[in-house]
Protein backbone atom coordinates (compact mmCIF):
# COMPACT_ATOMS: atom_id res chain seq x y z
CA UNK A 1 0.00 0.00 0.00
CA UNK A 2 2.69 2.38 0.83
CA UNK A 3 4.32 1.85 -2.06
CA UNK A 4 1.32 2.97 -4.01
CA UNK A 5 0.90 6.46 -1.66
CA UNK A 6 4.60 7.10 -2.72
CA UNK A 7 3.50 7.00 -6.42
CA UNK A 8 0.50 8.96 -5.84
CA UNK A 9 2.39 11.70 -4.32
CA UNK A 10 5.26 11.55 -6.93
CA UNK A 11 2.43 11.83 -9.71
CA UNK A 12 1.15 14.76 -7.96
CA UNK A 13 4.24 16.66 -7.03
CA UNK A 14 4.87 15.95 -10.85
CA UNK A 15 1.59 17.63 -11.84
CA UNK A 16 1.87 20.59 -9.35
CA UNK A 17 5.15 21.57 -10.80
CA UNK A 18 4.05 21.54 -14.37
CA UNK A 19 0.48 23.62 -13.52
CA UNK A 20 1.90 26.41 -11.66
CA UNK A 21 3.91 27.55 -14.34
CA UNK A 22 1.18 27.48 -16.40
CA UNK A 23 -1.28 29.15 -14.02
CA UNK A 24 0.75 30.99 -10.95
CA UNK A 25 3.04 33.01 -13.80
CA UNK A 26 2.25 34.87 -17.08
CA UNK A 27 3.78 33.35 -20.39
CA UNK A 28 6.09 36.70 -20.73
CA UNK A 29 7.57 37.13 -24.24
CA UNK A 30 9.08 40.42 -25.11
CA UNK A 31 7.51 42.34 -28.56
CA UNK A 32 10.15 42.69 -31.26
CA UNK A 33 10.54 44.87 -33.75
CA UNK A 34 10.06 42.06 -36.69
CA UNK A 35 12.83 43.23 -38.84
CA UNK A 36 16.10 42.22 -37.45
CA UNK A 37 18.62 45.24 -39.22
CA UNK A 38 18.66 48.77 -37.93
CA UNK A 39 17.05 50.51 -40.95
CA UNK A 40 17.78 54.04 -43.31
CA UNK A 41 15.01 56.03 -44.81
CA UNK A 42 15.48 59.46 -46.74
CA UNK A 43 14.56 62.72 -44.44
CA UNK A 44 10.58 62.87 -45.35
CA UNK A 45 9.67 59.38 -46.14
CA UNK A 46 7.99 57.38 -44.04
CA UNK A 47 9.79 54.32 -42.08
CA UNK A 48 7.28 51.19 -42.43
CA UNK A 49 7.61 49.65 -38.91
CA UNK A 50 6.09 46.22 -38.33
CA UNK A 51 6.02 44.81 -34.44
CA UNK A 52 5.67 41.26 -33.17
CA UNK A 53 3.64 41.35 -29.94
CA UNK A 54 4.47 38.77 -28.21
CA UNK A 55 2.46 37.15 -25.26
CA UNK A 56 1.56 37.76 -21.67
CA UNK A 57 2.13 41.73 -22.33
CA UNK A 58 -0.73 44.07 -20.88
CA UNK A 59 0.98 47.14 -23.17
CA UNK A 60 3.21 48.16 -25.94
CA UNK A 61 4.94 51.31 -26.39
CA UNK A 62 6.78 52.24 -29.33
CA UNK A 63 9.97 54.78 -28.72
CA UNK A 64 11.73 57.21 -30.96
CA UNK A 65 14.72 58.05 -27.89
CA UNK A 66 12.85 59.04 -24.86
CA UNK A 67 9.68 60.28 -26.50
CA UNK A 68 6.60 58.09 -26.75
CA UNK A 69 5.28 57.79 -30.76
CA UNK A 70 2.40 55.25 -30.02
CA UNK A 71 0.56 52.63 -27.57
CA UNK A 72 -1.23 49.41 -27.89
CA UNK A 73 -2.82 47.86 -25.17
CA UNK A 74 -4.50 44.25 -25.48
CA UNK A 75 -2.41 43.64 -28.77
CA UNK A 76 -3.39 40.10 -30.23
CA UNK A 77 -1.62 39.86 -33.47
CA UNK A 78 1.36 41.63 -35.42
CA UNK A 79 1.28 45.56 -35.61
CA UNK A 80 1.92 48.26 -38.41
CA UNK A 81 3.26 51.73 -38.16
CA UNK A 82 4.56 54.25 -40.16
CA UNK A 83 6.80 56.59 -38.67
CA UNK A 84 7.38 60.13 -40.55
CA UNK A 85 10.26 61.81 -40.66
CA UNK A 86 9.07 65.03 -42.43
CA UNK A 87 9.95 66.82 -39.07
CA UNK A 88 13.43 65.49 -37.77
CA UNK A 89 16.87 66.15 -37.98
CA UNK A 90 19.24 64.03 -40.11
CA UNK A 91 21.12 61.49 -38.26
CA UNK A 92 20.97 58.42 -36.00
CA UNK A 93 18.38 57.86 -33.70
CA UNK A 94 17.18 55.02 -31.44
CA UNK A 95 13.79 53.05 -31.65
CA UNK A 96 12.70 51.17 -28.67
CA UNK A 97 9.73 49.16 -28.36
CA UNK A 98 8.71 48.61 -24.44
CA UNK A 99 7.20 45.83 -23.20
CA UNK A 100 4.63 46.07 -20.23
CA UNK A 101 3.89 43.46 -18.08
CA UNK A 102 3.28 45.20 -15.14
CA UNK A 103 3.04 49.16 -13.97
CA UNK A 104 7.04 49.11 -13.40
CA UNK A 105 7.52 45.62 -15.10
CA UNK A 106 9.34 46.08 -18.89
CA UNK A 107 11.57 45.09 -21.84
CA UNK A 108 13.20 46.90 -24.36
CA UNK A 109 13.95 45.96 -28.26
CA UNK A 110 15.85 48.46 -29.76
CA UNK A 111 16.99 49.77 -33.81
CA UNK A 112 18.89 51.81 -35.31
CA UNK A 113 16.58 54.73 -37.44
CA UNK A 114 18.79 56.59 -39.52
CA UNK A 115 17.43 59.66 -41.50
CA UNK A 116 19.49 60.54 -44.40
CA UNK A 117 19.34 63.24 -47.12
CA UNK A 118 16.54 62.98 -49.66
CA UNK A 119 18.79 64.82 -52.32
CA UNK A 120 21.87 62.67 -54.37
CA UNK A 121 24.60 65.78 -54.29
CA UNK A 122 26.35 67.29 -57.40
CA UNK A 123 29.35 65.88 -58.63
CA UNK A 124 31.53 68.76 -59.91
CA UNK A 125 34.74 69.27 -60.73
CA UNK A 126 38.00 72.00 -59.51
CA UNK A 127 39.74 73.40 -62.49
CA UNK A 128 42.78 75.07 -62.20
CA UNK A 129 43.37 78.73 -63.00
CA UNK A 130 46.60 80.25 -61.59
CA UNK A 131 49.36 78.53 -59.42
CA UNK A 132 51.44 80.01 -56.44
CA UNK A 133 53.73 78.69 -54.59
CA UNK A 134 53.32 77.87 -50.81
CA UNK A 135 55.87 77.27 -48.60
CA UNK A 136 56.39 73.11 -47.92
CA UNK A 137 57.26 73.92 -44.45
CA UNK A 138 53.89 74.71 -43.62
CA UNK A 139 51.26 71.57 -42.12
CA UNK A 140 48.36 73.88 -43.67
CA UNK A 141 45.65 73.58 -41.18
CA UNK A 142 43.58 76.88 -41.45
CA UNK A 143 43.29 79.08 -44.76
CA UNK A 144 41.12 82.76 -45.25
CA UNK A 145 40.90 85.98 -46.37
CA UNK A 146 40.08 88.69 -44.17
CA UNK A 147 39.72 91.96 -45.34
CA UNK A 148 41.21 91.38 -48.97
CA UNK A 149 44.51 89.56 -46.73
CA UNK A 150 45.79 85.66 -46.74
CA UNK A 151 45.96 83.95 -43.15
CA UNK A 152 47.37 80.66 -42.79
CA UNK A 153 47.45 78.49 -39.66
CA UNK A 154 49.50 75.25 -38.93
CA UNK A 155 50.09 72.49 -37.28
CA UNK A 156 52.58 70.39 -35.48
CA UNK A 157 53.24 66.70 -36.90
CA UNK A 158 56.76 66.50 -35.13
CA UNK A 159 55.75 67.72 -31.98
CA UNK A 160 58.28 70.24 -32.35
CA UNK A 161 56.74 73.80 -31.37
CA UNK A 162 55.95 74.19 -35.51
CA UNK A 163 52.13 75.68 -34.67
CA UNK A 164 52.25 78.94 -36.37
CA UNK A 165 49.72 81.48 -37.59
CA UNK A 166 50.03 84.77 -39.64
CA UNK A 167 49.61 87.05 -42.70
CA UNK A 168 50.41 85.06 -46.11
CA UNK A 169 52.32 86.60 -49.13
CA UNK A 170 50.52 85.14 -51.64
CA UNK A 171 53.31 86.03 -54.45
CA UNK A 172 55.74 84.05 -52.22
CA UNK A 173 53.53 81.52 -50.16
CA UNK A 174 55.48 82.41 -47.01
CA UNK A 175 54.82 84.39 -43.63
CA UNK A 176 54.88 88.38 -45.08
CA UNK A 177 57.17 90.13 -43.32
CA UNK A 178 58.24 86.71 -41.92
CA UNK A 179 56.23 87.11 -38.66
CA UNK A 180 53.90 85.12 -37.35
CA UNK A 181 52.73 83.73 -33.75
CA UNK A 182 53.58 80.41 -32.89
CA UNK A 183 52.98 78.24 -30.12
CA UNK A 184 55.14 75.92 -27.87
CA UNK A 185 55.40 71.99 -28.61
CA UNK A 186 52.21 71.40 -26.19
CA UNK A 187 49.49 72.74 -28.57
CA UNK A 188 49.32 71.67 -32.44
CA UNK A 189 47.24 73.66 -34.19
CA UNK A 190 44.35 73.14 -36.11
CA UNK A 191 41.78 75.45 -38.02
CA UNK A 192 41.34 79.59 -37.80
CA UNK A 193 38.95 81.48 -38.77
CA UNK A 194 38.29 85.62 -38.53
CA UNK A 195 35.02 87.53 -36.98
CA UNK A 196 35.26 91.38 -36.10
CA UNK A 197 39.17 91.44 -35.86
CA UNK A 198 39.30 88.45 -33.66
CA UNK A 199 40.98 85.52 -35.11
CA UNK A 200 40.26 82.33 -33.72
CA UNK A 201 42.61 79.14 -33.18
CA UNK A 202 41.59 75.66 -32.56
CA UNK A 203 44.11 73.10 -31.28
CA UNK A 204 43.59 69.58 -32.23
CA UNK A 205 43.20 67.53 -28.73
CA UNK A 206 43.81 70.06 -25.87
CA UNK A 207 40.47 71.37 -25.80
CA UNK A 208 41.60 75.13 -26.19
CA UNK A 209 40.50 77.82 -28.47
CA UNK A 210 42.98 80.79 -28.91
CA UNK A 211 41.74 84.38 -29.73
CA UNK A 212 44.08 87.40 -31.36
CA UNK A 213 43.63 90.93 -32.39
CA UNK A 214 44.03 90.25 -35.47
CA UNK A 215 45.49 93.92 -35.94
CA UNK A 216 48.49 93.07 -33.71
CA UNK A 217 49.59 89.77 -34.42
CA UNK A 218 52.88 91.32 -34.39
CA UNK A 219 52.46 91.63 -30.69
CA UNK A 220 52.17 87.64 -30.25
CA UNK A 221 50.03 88.14 -27.62
CA UNK A 222 46.82 85.97 -26.99
CA UNK A 223 43.64 88.13 -26.02
CA UNK A 224 41.31 85.11 -24.67
CA UNK A 225 41.09 81.60 -25.05
CA UNK A 226 38.02 79.29 -24.58
CA UNK A 227 38.00 75.35 -23.80
CA UNK A 228 35.65 72.64 -25.45
CA UNK A 229 35.18 68.96 -24.96
CA UNK A 230 36.28 66.85 -27.89
CA UNK A 231 38.82 67.48 -30.27
CA UNK A 232 39.66 70.55 -32.78
CA UNK A 233 39.96 69.95 -36.51
CA UNK A 234 37.84 72.81 -38.58
CA UNK A 235 36.64 76.83 -38.01
CA UNK A 236 34.79 78.94 -40.30
CA UNK A 237 32.29 81.27 -39.49
CA UNK A 238 29.03 82.87 -41.28
CA UNK A 239 29.49 86.75 -39.76
CA UNK A 240 27.46 85.55 -36.79
CA UNK A 241 28.29 82.48 -34.81
CA UNK A 242 31.82 80.52 -35.79
CA UNK A 243 30.95 76.73 -37.46
CA UNK A 244 33.35 73.97 -36.18
CA UNK A 245 34.07 69.98 -36.80
CA UNK A 246 35.72 67.70 -34.80
CA UNK A 247 36.54 65.26 -37.20
CA UNK A 248 33.20 63.41 -36.81
CA UNK A 249 30.18 63.79 -39.07
CA UNK A 250 29.06 66.80 -36.98
CA UNK A 251 29.59 70.57 -37.18
CA UNK A 252 29.21 72.50 -34.43
CA UNK A 253 28.03 76.54 -34.18
CA UNK A 254 29.56 78.44 -31.29
CA UNK A 255 28.93 81.92 -29.88
CA UNK A 256 31.92 83.77 -31.02
CA UNK A 257 31.82 85.89 -27.57
CA UNK A 258 31.23 82.55 -25.36
CA UNK A 259 32.39 79.80 -27.22
CA UNK A 260 28.98 77.82 -26.21
CA UNK A 261 27.25 75.84 -28.44
CA UNK A 262 24.50 77.06 -30.31
CA UNK A 263 23.05 73.99 -32.59
CA UNK A 264 24.68 71.11 -33.84
CA UNK A 265 24.05 69.80 -37.57
CA UNK A 266 24.95 65.90 -38.83
CA UNK A 267 26.21 65.97 -42.17
CA UNK A 268 24.34 63.33 -44.27
CA UNK A 269 24.45 62.51 -48.07
CA UNK A 270 21.73 59.99 -49.48
CA UNK A 271 23.78 56.99 -48.15
CA UNK A 272 24.79 57.97 -44.93
CA UNK A 273 27.15 60.23 -42.70
CA UNK A 274 30.05 62.04 -43.91
CA UNK A 275 32.68 61.54 -41.22
CA UNK A 276 36.06 63.17 -41.15
CA UNK A 277 35.10 66.70 -41.99
CA UNK A 278 38.27 68.94 -41.62
CA UNK A 279 39.09 72.45 -42.69
CA UNK A 280 35.77 74.60 -43.27
CA UNK A 281 35.21 77.68 -45.42
CA UNK A 282 32.16 79.55 -45.39
CA UNK A 283 31.42 80.84 -49.16
CA UNK A 284 28.25 82.19 -50.11
CA UNK A 285 25.87 80.71 -47.62
CA UNK A 286 27.14 77.09 -47.74
CA UNK A 287 29.86 75.09 -45.91
CA UNK A 288 32.58 74.05 -47.50
CA UNK A 289 34.62 71.04 -46.06
CA UNK A 290 37.64 69.30 -46.57
CA UNK A 291 37.41 65.51 -45.99
CA UNK A 292 40.94 64.48 -44.40
CA UNK A 293 42.27 62.21 -46.37
CA UNK A 294 40.32 62.45 -49.69
CA UNK A 295 40.48 63.73 -52.87
CA UNK A 296 37.43 66.29 -53.01
CA UNK A 297 35.35 69.10 -50.97
CA UNK A 298 31.70 68.58 -49.98
CA UNK A 299 29.14 71.55 -49.78
CA UNK A 300 26.85 71.66 -46.94
CA UNK A 301 23.29 73.25 -46.73
CA UNK A 302 24.12 74.87 -43.21
CA UNK A 303 19.97 75.01 -42.08
CA UNK A 304 19.43 70.76 -42.65
CA UNK A 305 23.40 69.47 -42.97
CA UNK A 306 22.70 67.97 -46.44
CA UNK A 307 25.46 67.54 -48.48
CA UNK A 308 24.77 69.37 -51.88
CA UNK A 309 27.79 68.80 -53.97
CA UNK A 310 30.54 67.10 -54.62
CA UNK A 311 33.64 68.71 -55.67
CA UNK A 312 36.44 66.20 -57.02
CA UNK A 313 39.97 67.66 -56.63
CA UNK A 314 42.23 65.10 -57.83
CA UNK A 315 43.64 67.08 -60.64
CA UNK A 316 44.49 69.43 -57.89
CA UNK A 317 46.06 66.68 -55.74
CA UNK A 318 48.00 65.17 -58.64
CA UNK A 319 49.60 68.76 -59.39
CA UNK A 320 49.95 70.29 -56.35
CA UNK A 321 50.82 67.99 -53.78
CA UNK A 322 54.57 67.64 -54.51
CA UNK A 323 56.18 65.17 -51.33
CA UNK A 324 53.23 66.67 -49.38
CA UNK A 325 50.43 65.69 -47.77
CA UNK A 326 46.33 65.27 -48.07
CA UNK A 327 44.78 68.31 -49.58
CA UNK A 328 43.78 70.78 -46.83
CA UNK A 329 43.05 74.09 -47.09
CA UNK A 330 40.14 76.29 -48.51
CA UNK A 331 40.25 80.30 -48.65
CA UNK A 332 37.52 82.21 -50.58
CA UNK A 333 38.32 85.81 -51.50
CA UNK A 334 35.20 87.17 -51.03
CA UNK A 335 36.01 91.10 -52.92
CA UNK A 336 37.10 88.93 -56.37
CA UNK A 337 34.74 86.51 -55.92
CA UNK A 338 38.03 83.72 -55.94
CA UNK A 339 38.18 79.67 -53.93
CA UNK A 340 42.00 78.51 -53.67
CA UNK A 341 42.84 75.30 -52.55
CA UNK A 342 46.01 74.02 -50.96
CA UNK A 343 47.27 71.29 -49.04
CA UNK A 344 49.53 70.02 -45.62
CA UNK A 345 53.59 70.68 -46.90
CA UNK A 346 52.25 71.44 -50.46
CA UNK A 347 54.70 73.51 -52.58
CA UNK A 348 51.63 75.09 -54.24
CA UNK A 349 48.42 77.17 -53.85
CA UNK A 350 45.83 76.93 -56.96
CA UNK A 351 43.15 79.50 -57.83
CA UNK A 352 40.88 77.15 -58.87
CA UNK A 353 37.30 77.54 -60.54
CA UNK A 354 34.30 74.79 -59.89
CA UNK A 355 32.73 73.55 -62.81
Amino acid sequence: MKKYVIIALVILAAVAFLIVPLFGNKITERATFAFKDNIAVPIGSSAKLEILPGQGIEKIELRLGNDVIKTWEDVSGNVAYNLETKNMNLGAKQLIVRSFYGEDDFDNDRRMLRIVSDIKPTRLTAVIEKEYPHDPRNFTQGLEFYKGKLFEGTGDPGHTGQTKIGEIDLETGTFKNDQFISLDANYFGEGITILNDKLYQLTWQKGKCFVYDVNALDQISISEEFTYLGEGWGLCNNGVSLIMSDGSEHITFRNPETFEIEKTLNVYNHLGPIVSLNELEWINGRIYANIWQGDEIIVIDPTSGKVLERIDAIDIVINGRGNGEVLNGIAYQAEENKLYLTGKNWPSLFEVSVQ
